[in-house]
């Protein structure tokens, strides 16, 4: 009898736990999975426009567990990326056209293969600004630009001279000038077909007025000078040019500064000669004064030793005058200025006396 007991209380035991490891609501049928698939897949291209090249890849759909993005460019490890529902994957790529493969994996492990295309332009950069420093060293800033290649203009036929970004070129010395100023050219590329150019007159001597673009005569002081190119007063005798630059003194220390792109280099001669026409008999013997200013090598004499003052000699007619350099025994033969400075009647009283300016001239 108590046997009897134990077998029916064991039996009992084993229903209860039998009818307890399997909770309600609970099936493990997973047959069900052989039928789940993906559905509406797609995807985003997020293509930047910054020339970097670079793309953002983000595959979408329905019942995706993991995609696998074949960029359709790079090798390796470099060329795919695995990415869960919602991510993305960065790739960059050259300018170019490209088949962007993605494989979509639901939770079935079932897959589903698309492919796309995708076209990478390059934008033409833009903003572009020239920089000239001292003997000739050149800069260039751009945006979405990624190399150029600069063109001096004073030979003919040139090869571009390669130039990085952030980079400064070595110094380069331009030939003593013809009759019109130089033309320097950069190429901006954008890393693929677009490219920019733009260019930039360089301005050293001589230089006469017949050039629209000659504005490097800057006026200062207080009360300020004035300067502006206007028609030849008188355009006989010694100078029968067609535009010339007028001279409107301010106080008594006012003047024009001019910022040369090309240094004024002495190895081409120590002597500037300008035109002069005075309208004024009452100026004769007064001080045209020329000051050469921003030595651009380390070592040269201080602004105010290349100064020279020469008179007006005469009224009514062009005449020409001649600043020699060449009796400042400081200045050494190879000195080279980055600026020239022109008074009148240096700290004496005159405002609104005028003389006019042209053809200045470097030479022995």
């Amino acid at each position: 009898m108590k046997n009897i007991k134990l077998i029916f209380n064991f039996i009992l035991l084993l229903a209860v736990t039998t009818s307890c490891s399997i909770p309600d609501g609970i099936d493990y049928d997973a047959s069900f999975l052989s039928s789940a698939a993906s559905a509406n897949v797609s995807k985003t291209f997020d293509i930047s426009t910054d020339n970097s090249g670079k793309v953002i890849i983000t595959p979408t759909g329905e019942g995706v567990t993991s995609s696998k993005i074949l960029f359709g460019h790079g090798t390796g490890a470099d060329a795919s990326a695995v990415v869960s529902p919602g991510s993305s994957a960065n790739h960059s790529y050259p300018e170019g056209s490209y088949t962007v493969t993605i494989i979509y994996t639901d939770i079935a492990g079932n897959q589903t293969t698309a492919t796309y295309p995708l076209v990478v332009t390059y934008r033409a950069p833009e903003n572009i600004t020239i920089r000239t420093i001292g003997e000739m060293r050149v800069s260039v800033t751009a945006s979405y630009a990624k190399s150029f290649l600069v063109y001096y203009g004073d030979v003919a036929n040139e090869v571009g001279t390669p130039l990085a970004i952030g980079q400064v070129l070595p110094a380069h010395t331009y030939p003593a000038s013809g009759s019109a100023p130089f033309v320097m050219k950069v190429v901006a590329s954008s890393g693929g077909a677009a490219t920019t150019t733009v260019t930039k007159t360089l301005f050293d001597l001589p230089i006469d007025f017949e050039t629209p673009d000659v504005d490097i005569f800057t006026p200062f002081g207080s009360p300020i000078s004035l300067f502006a190119t206007v028609n030849n007063p008188n355009a006989t005798g010694l100078n029968t040019s067609a535009k010339v630059g007028m001279f409107t003194k301010g106080g008594t220390t006012s003047g024009t500064l001019s910022a040369f792109n090309i240094p004024i280099n002495f190895a081409y001669g120590k002597k500037i000669k300008v035109m002069v026409y005075n309208p004024n008999p009452a100026n004769i013997g007064k001080n045209i004064t020329l000051l050469l200013q921003a030595p651009v090598v380390a070592g040269q004499p201080a602004a105010g030793v290349a100064i020279k003052k020469v008179p007006i000699t005469t009224s009514g007619a062009w005449e020409e005058i001649v600043f020699d350099y060449g009796t400042i025994s400081a200045i050494p033969a190879g000195a080279k200025f980055g600026q020239l400075l022109m008074r009148f009647n240096d700290t004496q009283a005159g405002a609104q006396e005028v003389f006019y300016v042209d053809n200045f001239v470097q030479t022995n």
